[in-house]
């Protein structure tokens, strides 16, 4: 014997297809969204970037505060001084030979 449902109401049936239509707009925007599955992937991608550019500029700010200890006036390094001058300067002692690339 097949038991008779009573006929669903139309304000039933209108809820019931609204929250559907929520529950789908929430899963695409879990899935597609700015923070969703989808863009984890990219988002690894620019934060392994990210961490090369601080490695790479951790270096050099390392090298241009160790070439700033280094031209300290009161303990300057007379090499990389005389390097500067002749470099900046152009300027030679008598007895060097200069060789052009």
């Amino acid at each position: 014997m097949a038991r008779n449902r009573p006929p669903k109401l139309p304000r039933e049936s209108l809820t019931q297809t609204l929250a559907l239509v929520a529950l789908l707009l929430l899963g695409a925007i879990g899935l597609a969204g700015p923070s969703g599955l989808l863009a984890w992937s990219e988002n690894a991608r620019l934060l392994a970037e990210r961490h090369r550019e601080v490695k790479q500029l951790t270096s050099e700010t390392d090298d241009l505060r160790n070439k700033v200890n280094l031209l300290d006036p009161r303990h300057a390094d007379p090499d990389l001084v005389g390097e500067l001058l002749r470099s900046r300067l152009n300027v030679v002692h008598p007895d060097e030979v200069v060789i052009q690339r």
